[in-house]
Order: C-alpha cells, then sequence, then structure tokens
C-alpha cells in the first residue's frame, strides 16, 4: 500500500485515445500483463504488460467508469491511472456529495521523487473533490521489512510530507499519521490480526519460517491503516497505489468483509446454496410456473426433478455442483421455493442478531444462524445490516476499493529506481541537476534527424514524452496531445522536445521547492509527531 520504489516500463501505449466528457483526444497509455510471478508490495515482481492484470487478478480498467468521475483528473484522463477495484461506490459518493475516504501511505526510505507524485497528485485530487483524505508515514514497516533506523526514517518522513503538502495537501482537512504513534491502528490491527492466520500470509506474500515475526506484523498494521478511516463511520474508501501493491488490497477486502457481523445475500430456500448452485436454482425457479404445480406453488422437489430431467451438458455447470444442489433440493423436499434476501450471522453478539430480528420489517422466518426476509431487496439489506452492526459495536466496514496508476520508466530507460540516481528525479534534485538529467535522458527518437523527420518519432517508447504526460503538461491536455502529435508527425525532433523537457522540469523543481519552505511551518504545526518517540540518541 505504500508508495515504494518499484516504478516500472510500461508497454504499448495506445494512440486511439481521449478522455470522456470535454477536452481533445489525448495519447494513452495501453493497459497489460504480468510476468510469471506473484504481485509482491516490496518489488520483486515486474509489471510488463498491464492487461494481464486484468485477467489473472480481476482489476478492472478504467477508461469503463471514467464518465461516472466528477471532474476526472488528468491521470485519469491519459491513462496513467489505469485500473481500478470497485471505485463505482467512490465515484457515486463524489457525485453526490456523500462521505468518502482517500488514503495511502509512503513507505521512508529515500527521497520523495516523480513517481511517488503520482499519489500525492490522487490524494490531493480525492481532497480536492470532498473526501476524506488520510496520508500516512509507514515507518513501522520501513524499520521491519527494509532495516531502516528511526533516525533516516525520520528525516525521510519529513521530506515526503513536505512535498505533500507544497503540492496541495490540505492538513486542516485532512489527517496525517505515522504508524508507530496511532494507537487506534495498532488496535485495529490487533483485532483484525485475529481473522488473518500464517498460511495466508505465505500463499499472498511468500513468508516462510525465515520471516520475521514483525514484517509479519506489518501486514496487519497496513490492513488497519486501509481501513482507517472507517473507524468513525463506514464510507467508501479508496488506496491509490501501483499495481503492486495490489496483494495488500485483496488482503485488506477480505478482512473487512470477515469483520462483518452479517453477510447478506440471496437465497430461495432455507438451506445455504453456493454461488454458481444459487444461479442454477434462480434459472430454474425463473423457467417453471408454479400454476402447473398442485395448490401453485413451486416447491424444491419440482426444481429437483426439472433438473434430472434436463442434460448436464446443457446446464452448464459441473457434475460435482449439480449433484451438491440436487442434493440439498431432495432434502428440503416440499418446502417452496420463494426468493428472500438473507441474513447469515458470521460473527455477530446475540444483542445485534437480536436487534437485526426487531429491525427486519414485513415477513420473515428465524433460523439459528440466519434470517431470510420476504419484503426488502438486496441493497436495502446491506445498509440494515451495516446499521445494526455499528449500533451495536461493530465495524461495519465497506470492502475498500483501489485505483492503479502505471509504473513510470526510468530516464535512462528500464526501471526508473531510487538506487538509480540517473533514472530518476527526485523532487529534492537542484533544479539544475534536474534539467540535466532530463537532458540526458534516452528517448524514442530515431537515429538521424531525417529518419525522425520521415518516420516520425516513438513517443510510445519516450521516457521524455512520460514526463510531459504524467507530470509536465499538467492539467493541459492539449499540450500534451501536441507534443506527442508533433513527435509521432515528425515535426518534433528530441533535442528541441529535450530542452523543452528539461526547461519545465527545471521550472517545476524551482517551484516545488519554494513551496515547500513555505509549508515547512505548516507541517511543524499539523497533528503529526515528526521524530519517533521510538529513536534512540
Amino acid at each position: 500500500m505504500t508508495g515504494d520504489d518499484p516504478l516500472e516500463k510500461r508497454t504499448e501505449p495506445r494512440t486511439d485515445g481521449g478522455a470522456a466528457g470535454e477536452g481533445p483526444a489525448i495519447p494513452r497509455a495501453d493497459g497489460g500483463v504480468v510476468d510469471d510471478v506473484a504481485l509482491d508490495p516490496w518489488g520483486s515482481s515486474s509489471v510488463s504488460d498491464y492487461r494481464k492484470l486484468f485477467e489473472e487478478f480481476g482489476i478492472e480498467e478504467f477508461d469503463e467508469i471514467l464518465e461516472q468521475v466528477p471532474n476526472p483528473h488528468y491521470l485519469m484522463r491519459r491513462g496513467v491511472i489505469f485500473g481500478h477495484r470497485d471505485y463505482r461506490p467512490v465515484a457515486r459518493a463524489l457525485q453526490n456529495g456523500d462521505p468518502a475516504a482517500v488514503l495511502s501511505g509512503f513507505m521512508p526510505t529515500g527521497d520523495p521523487h516523480i513517481g511517488h507524485k503520482l499519489v500525492f497528485d490522487e490524494i490531493i485530487w480525492h481532497q480536492q473533490q470532498g473526501a476524506d483524505a488520510y496520508a500516512l508515514i509507514a515507518d513501522l514497516e520501513a524499520n521491519s521489512a527494509r532495516g531502516m533506523s528511526w533516525a533516516e526514517i525520520d528525516e525521510h518522513a519529513r521530506n515526503y510530507l513536505l512535498s505533500l503538502l507544497a503540492l496541495g495537501f490540505d492538513p486542516e482537512e485532512g489527517e496525517l499519521y505515522r504508524q508507530s504513534t496511532n494507537r487506534e491502528v495498532q488496535d485495529l490491527a490487533f483485532d483484525l490480526g485475529a481473522e488473518a492466520n500464517f498460511s495466508e500470509f505465505q500463499a499472498i506474500y511468500g513468508f516462510d519460517g525465515e520471516t520475521d515475526v514483525s514484517h509479519m506484523q506489518s501486514v496487519v498494521t497496513q490492513m488497519a491503516d486501509i481501513l482507517y478511516p472507517q473507524l468513525e463511520e463506514p464510507k467508501p474508501t479508496v488506496i491509490p497505489v501501483g499495481p503492486d501493491q495490489d496483494p495488500h488490497v485483496r488482503l485488506a477486502r477480505d478482512l473487512a468483509e470477515r469483520m462483518r457481523f452479517f453477510k447478506v445475500s440471496e437465497a430461495y430456500a432455507s438451506f445455504e446454496l453456493e454461488p454458481v448452485e444459487r444461479a442454477l436454482v434462480t434459472e430454474f425457479y425463473e423457467r417453471l410456473e408454479p400454476e402447473e404445480f398442485d395448490d401453485d406453488t413451486l416447491r424444491c422437489v419440482h426444481v429437483a426433478e426439472a433438473l434430472e430431467e434436463t442434460p448436464l451438458s446443457e446446464l452448464g455447470v459441473a457434475a460435482d455442483v449439480l449433484t451438491s444442489v440436487l442434493t440439498k433440493l431432495n432434502e428440503a423436499g416440499m418446502e417452496p421455493i420463494r426468493p428472500r434476501t438473507r441474513f447469515f450471522d458470521r460473527r455477530a453478539t446475540d444483542a445485534a442478531f437480536d436487534a437485526l430480528i426487531d429491525a427486519i420489517e414485513g415477513e420473515k422466518r428465524v433460523y439459528e444462524s440466519h434470517i431470510d426476509a420476504f419484503e426488502i431487496d438486496r441493497e436495502e439489506a446491506e445498509e440494515l445490516a451495516r446499521e445494526v452492526e455499528v449500533d451495536n459495536g461493530g465495524y461495519g466496514f465497506q470492502p475498500p476499493s483501489s485505483i492503479y496508476h502505471r509504473f513510470m520508466t526510468g530516464l535512462t530507460g528500464g526501471k526508473m529506481s531510487s538506487s538509480i540516481p540517473a533514472s530518476h528525479i527526485s523532487l529534492l534534485d537542484d533544479p539544475e541537476d534536474g534539467y540535466d538529467k532530463v537532458k540526458s535522458a534516452t528517448t524514442g527518437g530515431r537515429e538521424t534527424a531525417e529518419e525522425q523527420r520521415e518516420l516520425g518519432g516513438k513517443a510510445d517508447e519516450c521516457p521524455v514524452y512520460e514526463l510531459y504526460a504524467y507530470l509536465l503538461a499538467g492539467d493541459d491536455d492539449e499540450f500534451a496531445k501536441r507534443v506527442y502529435d508533433e513527435c509521432v508527425g515528425g515535426e518534433r525532433l528530441c533535442g528541441d522536445c529535450k530542452e523543452q523537457a528539461a526547461q519545465l522540469m527545471k521550472e517545476f523543481l524551482e517551484d516545488h521547492q519554494e513551496k515547500r519552505e513555505e509549508v515547512a511551518a505548516l507541517l511543524e504545526q499539523a497533528d503529526i509527531e515528526l521524530e519517533s518517540p521510538r529513536r534512540r540518541q
């Protein structure tokens, strides 16, 4: 979840692009596939083609919901933010002025650089759209997973926070904190830890017998960070991250569900069906006519008989699924098939279960571990279950959402890394050094000026063009498109293009560093510890 270092090359950008709503069509990066490794939040995986993320990990394309986002940020319009998990509730909340939150964290292992600025911008944009904004320093993770000393952590943390404030984060309207001093986060981590286990961490993160306990605990702490914005009230919450952090998001979504008192689902009889089984029963419930049966009532045995008469090849399910459904239906016998909304008791207190019974209006059936309601739809039931849970001491978490941005290409080609100074630009670099790094950067140009004019440049493979798209063009889509079109059309030569980019980078760094000085007093006044109490002199 942290804005840590692995910033990598994206491949096969698309040039058919265009933003939803107003503004010119702009060049966009295509999205693609993952190497044959697990996504690793600590940087051992590399994303070579983002499209595979959609297929392998269930990440959705951000383009599909862009029109639902009010006043989308240029990183969204240009496809830099390429994917999401369940962002629709956040978009709806922003549209309607309802409560929403954004949170991301930064592991202070080095200076903040232009890759981190992507996350800074995403937090700030959501804050400006009305979301509660949280930014945290992942100092426990830096200490346990990276072995950073507390003195080093304090120095880097201050630099991250100054850049965040300089770029526009409002500390009076948002919250800054560090993991090590937030007691609420640590208490929540303890609760979440009861719902996680080592075998799960082993499968997700590759932990083994050599992994120290502090490293494992840092994962649970990050889960608490992700859910922390919902402690006061459940609300849609988005976590802006690179795709390498997706394992954290998936685990946090799972834990949010496990912490809920009740699971709400659709059902047709007193027994429980797996989703694939329920889909099969739903199909036959809708297919069969109740009036064709005795007393005009469709019963479990009737559905079982219809299923037995249908060839397996036409049912579209595995044989073991059919066997399971038939067993459940035949055991229920003459019980009527009736659609209902089910509240299943996952970990509710007795008082909460009784309160839910009282809160459900209309016809209902109460069983030992669930309640069936016949006059409430699924959406209303979800809200009712959450209200009862919160009123009875539960968290009522909504599964956190996430948005994913592309990794930036290193200025020297390949991977951008803070361990390779020439490959990245720190937000603390001397402006003249930033200028020189851009001037020395690899480009997507042809071998000669003549070839460039004839064939056009390869902006899709150019780290310098990325600087325009991700940073230097700012909110000006027309400028970003003009640079792209002039490059691929052969009008723009690399020397002039790099000179312009280098000058813009110099101006950006000068401006940013002036603003860092201006907000230094603001940071001192902010409610965050700038020196860790764990630091030993």
